[in-house]
């Protein structure tokens, strides 16, 4: 079907949905029907992206641009501009939000909507429609009340439902100021009206969604509002239903501990910003974080429930080193979360971090992502030590596939060892990408039981029980004798696949 009005966007993988279009096309009053959804990820070709766009034959495409899919978008702006120079081209999103810090991008479009869209880009999609174009390329998004707003979720279809992460909020904003996020620059945090909000969620799970990953900077800020939120859920628990919440980690009050406590295992999934332990970093960067609540949060989290925990630590912020990020890393080790997610910080477009650019000699990519080349205290080689460290952890930590062979690589010192195992992995592998499962395993032995001196035998029955578990064929040969592997890990079950599914 042709419409005038195409809004569009890149997804990282075909699982996920872009949000902020439905709510676009949501608020699009008499317009909407002249206007539609297409999506595409990062993995498809400009030239086929701008062939079905074209078919549609729209006069306007307004383009979600974000840091991970810049480079992909662009691409297609500048193809689609050399083919069709007529369709008028809109683009919006967080890379494109701060004026005075424009990408390239900017230079091959027509119209720019800063900060919110909804109702900033309907009024210029209305205006150009009746031959009205503006004066200026730049359009300052107009904020406007929450419960002005119409909601996005009757615009998921069937097939969302059966095939994507069904991404909601509850509220909107952030009160904190952690100046590496662009929610600092929020006044405060504002929540849609409860009951509206639980309506639309029991609209959404009538029709079959069981998957809700809430996109909340602070879930937990408001018990009462979390608590009522997590009720729902519960007076509709089934077996695969699953929930996905980022929550303050020195904030969980009785109250909320004793309804978490209720939810079956691996139904809930947290994900907790850390960051770092460090306080004189804290301080720099405006982040204010009770580290000894945190703690004590995230083991009663482990202890008490059944909740999955992804937790965050950001490596190269302003005064960080590698000797700080290792006892940041050591600390939250210990806690003993399921998924540990390294981050390399990233330059964010508007972010009050930047301010730190001179100072603390920040050098960042000038390409997307912007990730962090080196610092005044972190040099280029280190740097990207720490990057392969972050790849090949997320290969043998965060995969859930070394259950029995990773507390033998961590034993007293965890960010020592596995750096010095990745050191080792690096050496003989010479990336850290493309490299098979069955071939993982073998150069783990190899490093493990030479480079790191374990005993062989230990390596060679801790990797094969990993390896059977892992559900591939055959067995491995290390030429060394067998020990027996007494095992008290269970075979995942479909929530652990869960897991991974929202990981991919």
């Amino acid at each position: 079907m042709n419409s005038e009005i195409i809004l569009t966007t890149l997804n990282a993988r075909y699982m996920h949905s872009a949000f902020g279009l439905r709510y676009l096309y949501a608020n699009l009053e008499e317009l909407q029907t002249r206007a539609q959804i297409q999506e595409f990820t990062i993995q498809q070709r400009p030239a086929d992206i701008v062939e079905q766009l074209l078919a549609l034959q729209p006069r306007i495409i307004g383009f979600s641009v974000y840091i991970w899919n810049l480079t992909e978008t662009t691409r297609v702006i500048e193809l689609l501009k050399q083919v069709s120079p007529q369709t008028v081209v809109i683009v919006g999103g967080p890379e494109v939000s701060f004026a005075d810090d424009l990408p390239a991008l900017a230079d091959q479009v027509d119209y720019i909507v800063t900060g919110p869209g909804e109702i900033s880009f309907r009024e210029l999609c209305g205006d150009l429609l009746k031959n009205r174009p503006m004066a200026s390329q730049l359009i300052t998004g107009r904020t406007s009340k929450l419960d002005e707003l119409k909601l996005p979720y009757d615009f998921y279809t069937d097939e969302d439902l059966r095939n994507r992460l069904i991404y909601v909020e509850a509220s909107r904003g952030c009160p904190f100021k952690c100046e590496f996020c662009l929610s600092s620059l929020d006044k405060t945090a504002k929540p849609f009206e409860l009951q509206r909000f639980l309506d639309a969620m029991d609209g959404l799970f009538r029709r079959g969604a069981r998957n809700f990953k809430f996109i909340d900077r602070t879930f937990n800020l408001k018990v009462s509002s979390s608590v009522a939120i997590l009720e729902f859920f519960l007076a509709r628990m089934e077996d695969d239903l699953y929930l996905h919440f980022e929550v303050i980690p020195d904030f969980l009050p009785e109250k909320l501990k004793q309804v978490l406590t209720r939810f079956p295992p691996g139904s809930l999934q947290f994900e907790i910003g850390v960051q770092t332990f460090d306080p004189a970093i804290q301080q720099t960067i405006s982040r204010r974080q009770d580290n000894d609540k945190t703690c004590a949060n995230l083991l009663w989290l482990r202890e008490h429930t059944g909740a999955h925990i992804h937790a965050d630590l950001i490596f190269g912020l302003p005064g960080d080193s590698l000797g700080n990020f290792a006892y940041s890393f050591d600390r939250l080790v210990a806690l003993r979360p399921q998924e540990i997610q390294l981050g390399i910080l990233k330059r964010l477009r508007g972010a009050p971090l930047n301010r730190h650019n001179a100072n603390f000699e920040l050098r960042y990519n000038p390409a997307a992502p912007y990730n962090i080349l080196s610092t005044r205290d972190i040099d280029f080689a280190t740097m990207q030590r720490v990057n392969r460290f972050a790849r090949f952890w997320d290969m043998i930590a965060n995969s859930g596939r070394f259950r029995h062979t990773l507390p033998l690589i961590l034993e007293q010192q965890p960010f020592g060892n596995f750096l010095e195992l990745s050191d080792g992995l690096y050496r003989r592998a010479g990336s850290t990408w493309k490299i098979s499962l069955r071939r993982l395993f073998t150069l783990l032995f190899e490093v493990l039981s030479g480079d790191m001196k374990r005993e062989a035998g230990q390596v060679g029955a801790l990797l094969e029980a990993d390896f059977q578990l892992s559900g591939q064929k055959g067995r491995l040969e290390f030429g060394v004798p067998r020990l027996e592997v007494v095992s008290s890990v269970g075979v995942a079950n479909k929530r652990q696949r869960q897991h991974e599914r929202n990981r991919a």
